[in-house]
């Protein structure tokens, strides 16, 4: 499904139901149906009181006049009564029948748009480029795909046919009444404009504050996500307290502007029905004078007072349907925003070749955005089947070099290159490139689900066997045989269950489990023990002889062992060389292996 996102609010809802057209019509017709019928009821009272009570001559459409010649006269009427009130009832069941049928529309119509929009928020989400994420709130997002679509839904259900409605009954009413009299007709709407006037002005005020609301929800739910993530680091520092005070002051931010709209929506409607109420008295006063001077007939002026209360009505939905509007018209361009923004693409030759894992860095520079670089000037190889340790202070580009190799960012031109099997990634397919790249990070997230869920994550369906080979070298499967329910076993959300060091043991055996050519272990063994440590590289050598592995790490005794050690620092290559050649020159490696030795020594 094309959307024009780029489109306005408007365009942005009728593209997520272009396929309801024909729903959308029947909902159009079915409106236009009630409010004809609605309306039709006032005239029927008209000409019973004046003609068919009374000795009014019949003052009706013509086609009307011959039809009720044709079946007896005016006088079968007078004799039987009960006809008119039957049509009375009839033409009420019909208005009562389009109306069914035109909320039931309304309704299919709302879910069908909230469905599509949120199924295209979530997929598109899915495309957008890694520094989006980064520099967005998780609440923020979760409210715009929830609340924000909620609003729509919620318009287009209640309202949209109601704004329809209330345009057909204004005409409609209008029209009718300037056929009976124009005088009584504009003394009807002398107060109209000002309520237009006074409408329009509270909706460009409402807007505001429904998008200031929006925004105040979407900081209070990424308080409240961050706060329910991190519960373990407030529970052991004990900011159970600050906590509260710091999600007080937010939902009083959210308390207090709800109730700034509450006092407007107050004075709106207050306001509303003052208006209203004068207007409907200067109609009644005018047609009581009118009526007693001879000018009105009782059927007309009961008729005229019947469409002023339909007219009447419209006006007053007007507050209501311009307040839900408005926040419907915020909830769109919350949702819009998301979806201009640019998704991750590949260009129309993208390739997906068969990728075995030769990995070039060459001389490549890269900064964040429009700050300092990161990285400089940096070179490298790797053969499959070889293993690559990669040594360096904080800050000093380790994790950079494994963003740029799976592409959650690109390099700018003329700042270097990397390639693989001498192909240069950008002109790799992103999804393939990131599948051929098995990546454990020093905080793995584990998805709320079994244990077997989360290492066949990456793999899809696998047996048994292969399964139970790589939890073995990852030294989990005994850690999970003595679980309950073993593989089954539910954990936490973000693996809340498990320990530091079990939650990385799944998530190394979750990369494993995917056999990927490329491998890269980004401090993934900082929360097991060092014996532990140990046996798990000794399996590792074994399980991924044949692809390219990169280990990061602080401990020496996890790198040394690798064919090559690259040491970075302040973004550049000090050094590179196994650990015997390292250990022959002064340099970072040298000294940080001697502190560590000293310490083990100690």
């Amino acid at each position: 499904m094309t959307l024009p996102w780029k489109g306005g609010k408007i365009s942005l809802i009728a593209s997520a139901a272009e396929d309801r057209k024909a729903g959308f019509a029947l909902c159009c017709a079915t409106t236009l149906g009630t409010v004809a019928f609605s309306l039709l009821n006032p005239q029927i009272v008209r000409y019973t009181i004046d003609s068919v009570i009374g000795t009014a001559p019949l003052n009706a459409p013509a086609f009307v006049v011959r039809l009720i010649e044709n079946i007896g006269g005016i006088n079968l009427f007078r004799e039987n009564l009960w006809i008119c009130a039957l049509f009375i009832i009839a033409v009420a069941l019909f208005a009562e029948l389009c109306n069914l049928v035109r909320n039931y529309t309304g309704l299919e119509l709302g879910e069908t748009v909230a469905w599509r929009l949120l199924n295209t928020l979530y997929a598109h989400i899915q495309k957008l480029p890694w520094n989006w994420h980064v520099s967005c709130q998780t609440g923020d997002i979760i409210q715009r795909c929830t609340t924000d679509v909620d609003n729509i839904r919620g318009f287009i259900q209640n309202n949209l046919s109601e704004l329809m409605r209330t345009v057909c009954v204004f005409v409609i009413a209008v029209a009718m009444m300037f056929s009976m009299d124009v005088f009584m007709s504009l003394v009807a709407l002398s107060l109209v404009p000002v309520i237009l006037v006074f409408s329009v002005f509270y909706f460009r005020r409402v807007s505001q504050n429904f998008a200031r609301a929006d925004a105040a929800e979407g900081v209070m739910q990424a308080a409240a996500q961050e706060n329910y993530t991190g519960v373990r680091v407030v529970r052991a520092f004990g900011r159970e307290a600050y906590e509260v005070e710091k999600f007080k002051e937010k939902t009083k931010v959210h308390a207090n502007i709800w109730i700034e709209i509450g006092k407007m929506l107050g004075f709106f409607w207050g306001a509303g029905d003052l208006l209203s109420g004068l207007q409907l008295a200067v109609v009644v006063g005018a047609g009581v004078f009118r009526s007693v001077q001879g000018e009105l007939t009782p059927g007309t002026f009961l008729a005229f007072y019947a469409y002023c209360n339909w007219m009447i009505w419209p006006i007053r939905q007007l507050g209501r349907i311009l307040s839900d509007l408005s926040k419907t018209f915020v909830a769109a361009n919350r949702v819009r925003e998301i979806l201009a923004e640019e998704p991750e693409t590949d260009p129309p030759n993208a390739l997906y070749p068969q990728i075995k894992g030769e990995i070039s860095f060459n001389r490549v520079t890269f900064a964040y955005g429009t700050g300092e670089p990161v990285l400089r000037d940096i070179s490298f190889s790797l053969k499959p089947g070889e293993t690559m340790a990669i040594l360096g202070a904080t800050g000093s580009g380790k994790s950079s070099l494994v963003h740029l190799l799976s592409r959650l960012y690109d390099l700018n031109k003329d700042c270097g290159n990397i390639t693989i099997d001498g192909i240069d990634i950008q002109r790799i397919a992103r999804s393939h490139l990131r599948k051929s790249i098995g990546l454990c990070l020093q905080e793995p997230f584990l998805f709320s689900k079994t244990i077997r869920e989360n290492i066949t994550a990456s793999a899809g369906s696998i047996a048994m066997t292969e399964l139970q080979s790589a939890t073995s070298a990852a030294m989990v499967h005994d850690t999970i045989e003595g679980f309950a329910e073993g593989y089954n076993t539910i954990i936490g959300e973000r693996g809340v269950t498990l320990s530091g060091g079990q939650k990385q043991r799944v998530a190394i055996a979750r990369m494993l489990a995917g056999k990927a050519p490329v491998m890269i272990f980004d401090d993934s063994l900082s929360a097991v023990d060092t014996e532990t440590d140990m046996r798990i590289r000794a399996a590792l050598r074994h399980h991924v002889k044949d692809a390219a592995t990169i280990i990061i790490s602080h401990r020496i005794s996890t790198l040394m062992q690798a064919d090559k050690i690259l040491v970075l620092k302040n973004g550049t290559v000090e050094d590179i060389g196994s650990h015997k050649e390292l250990m022959e020159r002064e340099g970072t490696y040298r000294r940080i292996f001697e502190m560590q030795t000293a310490g083990l020594e100690e």
